[in-house]
C-alpha cells in the first residue's frame, strides 16, 4: 500500500526535474492568485478576472511575434495589454453612459479575437496553443524566478493596502468620505490582477490563467466565513488543485493545465456539496433556532 501511495503520490516529482518545477510553479501562483481572487470575489468582480485573462492575450501575442517565445517579450506585452485594458476600461465607464461590465465585455471580445489572429497568422498551431492554454511542465528557471517574483510583489502590496481595500470591498463610499485612498487602491488592485494574470498565462495559458484564482476563492466561500480564513483556505484549495492536476496528468496522461483546472473544479464541486457555511447537505439540516 505504501508502495502504491508512493509511486502514485511522490515519485513523479522525485524522479523528473519538470514536474518539479511544475509543483514549484503552481504553488507560487496558489500563493499570490488565491488570496487576489478572494478580494475579486468580496468586490463582485469574478467575472472581471476572466475578462482581464482574455485582454493580455493581444500583448502576449505582440512580444511572440517581436521576438517569440521570449519570457520577456511576452510578459511586457501581456502587461501592457491587460493595463492598458483595465484603465481604458474604466476611462470609458467614467466618461460615457456604458456600464464597466459592458465595457470590459466589449475590450476583452476585441482583444481575444485580436490575440488569437495575431497568433494564427504569424505561428503554428502548437504555438497557439501554448499561448492559449500554457505550458506548466516547460517552466524553467527564469519563468520560475517571474512566478515568484509576481506572488512577492503581490504579497507585499496586499499587506501594505490590506486595511483599505477591505473596507473598500464593504464600503466603498465610506471609504471616499474619510480617506483619499480609493482610487490609488482600486488602481493598485487592478495592478496585482493583471500581475497575477500574466503569471499565470505563462503556465496556464490565457484561457485558464483566471482558474486558480478564482475556483478556490469560490470554494473557500463555502468553508470560511471571515477574510483571513477565506484566504487561507483558498490558498490551501489552489495548492492542493495544483498538486492533484499535476499528479492526475502525469499518471492518466491529461493535459497539465486543464487538469490542474479540473482538480480545482473537483474542490468546488466538494464545496458546493459538503461546505460548512452554506453547502447544500449543510441546508438540508434543520438549524438551531433562538428559544425563549
Amino acid at each position: 500500500m505504501i508502495d502504491i501511495v508512493y509511486d502514485w503520490a511522490v515519485a513523479p516529482f522525485l524522479d523528473f526535474e519538470f514536474m518539479r518545477r511544475a509543483l514549484v510553479g503552481t504553488l507560487a501562483l496558489a500563493l499570490g492568485s488565491a488570496p487576489v481572487g478572494v478580494f475579486l470575489m468580496l468586490r463582485r468582480m469574478s467575472l472581471t478576472g476572466d475578462s482581464m485573462a482574455h485582454a493580455i492575450l493581444p500583448g502576449a501575442a505582440i512580444g511572440y511575434l517581436v521576438s517569440g517565445l521570449s519570457l520577456t517579450a511576452m510578459t511586457i506585452g501581456g502587461l501592457v495589454a491587460g493595463l492598458a485594458v483595465a484603465f481604458g476600461a474604466g476611462f470609458v465607464a467614467r466618461t460615457t453612459v456604458l456600464k464597466e461590465d459592458a465595457t470590459l465585455a466589449a475590450f476583452y471580445l476585441l482583444s481575444l479575437a485580436l490575440g488569437v489572429t495575431i497568433v494564427s497568422l504569424h505561428g503554428s498551431n502548437v504555438d497557439l496553443l501554448h499561448v492559449l492554454f500554457g505550458t506548466v511542465l516547460a517552466l524553467d528557471n527564469d519563468a520560475l524566478t517571474l512566478l515568484a517574483g509576481i506572488t512577492t510583489i503581490t504579497l507585499v502590496t496586499l499587506a501594505l493596502i490590506f486595511r483599505p481595500l477591505v473596507i473598500e470591498c464593504v464600503d466603498p463610499q465610506f471609504l471616499r468620505s474619510i480617506s483619499r485612498a480609493g482610487a490609488p487602491v482600486h488602481f493598485a488592485f487592478m495592478g496585482l490582477v493583471v500581475l497575477n494574470l500574466v503569471a499565470g498565462f505563462h503556465a496556464l495559458g490565457t484561457l485558464l490563467a483566471v482558474g486558480l484564482m478564482m475556483l478556490p476563492a469560490a470554494s473557500a466561500r463555502l468553508w470560511a466565513i471571515d477574510l483571513s480564513g477565506l484566504i487561507a483556505v483558498a490558498v490551501v484549495i489552489a495548492v492542493l488543485s495544483g498538486y492533484f492536476g499535476l499528479i492526475a496528468s502525469y499518471q492518466f496522461g491529461l493535459p497539465s493545465g486543464p487538469a490542474i483546472i479540473l482538480a480545482a473544479g473537483v474542490a468546488y464541486a466538494f464545496s458546493l456539496v459538503f461546505g460548512r457555511v452554506g453547502g447544500f447537505l449543510w441546508r438540508l439540516i434543520p438549524q438551531r433556532h433562538l428559544e425563549a
